[in-house]
């Protein structure tokens, strides 16, 4: 699944698409834009539509990544620490950093509508808002999750 607001990447995944960005965090890897583009066209597929949900899923998409990495890079991918109780999966509580950056926007989300976000969507959202992201795709991805009135 792509995002809309993904759409002037994804067809040539020159970019890391928020589903995998959610499997590399899954699996404990971060991965450079750098790193990502001595990819091929192929291994970015195979990334993207790899499974990363069950333990099994999770070792074997570090496993094959770290594989791709080595082969390109000649070392495997950066260790990331990961999240037992990650935010995304809290439907229950909206992050405030999520919060903050809407509220730049004059939006602001209720707690029903985080709730009814699927955990990809809570995703992506976390990461837009960071401050340390380029988060000009917020706004249109609250747009596209039915958040705000277009």
């Amino acid at each position: 699944m792509f995002f809309e607001f993904e759409a002037d990447f994804v067809e040539a995944l020159r970019c890391i698409p928020m589903q995998v960005r959610l499997k590399l965090d899954t699996c404990g890897i971060k991965l450079k834009l750098q790193d990502w583009n001595h990819l091929t066209q192929a291994e970015r597929e195979i990334l993207v539509e790899k499974p990363c949900l069950t333990p099994a899923e999770i070792i074997d998409y570090r496993e094959q990544l770290n594989k791709i990495l080595i082969l390109h890079t000649g070392k495997p991918g950066t260790d990331l620490a990961v999240d037992e109780n990650p935010p995304w999966m809290d439907a229950a509580t909206v992050p405030e950093s999520v919060s903050v950056k809407a509220q730049e926007f004059g939006v602001t989300i209720a707690l029903e509508q985080w709730a009814s976000l699927q955990p990809l969507q809570r995703f992506a959202l976390i990461k837009l808002s960071r401050s340390s992201h380029e988060n000009r795709n917020f706004l249109p991805a609250v747009k596209e999750f039915h958040l705000v009135e277009s």
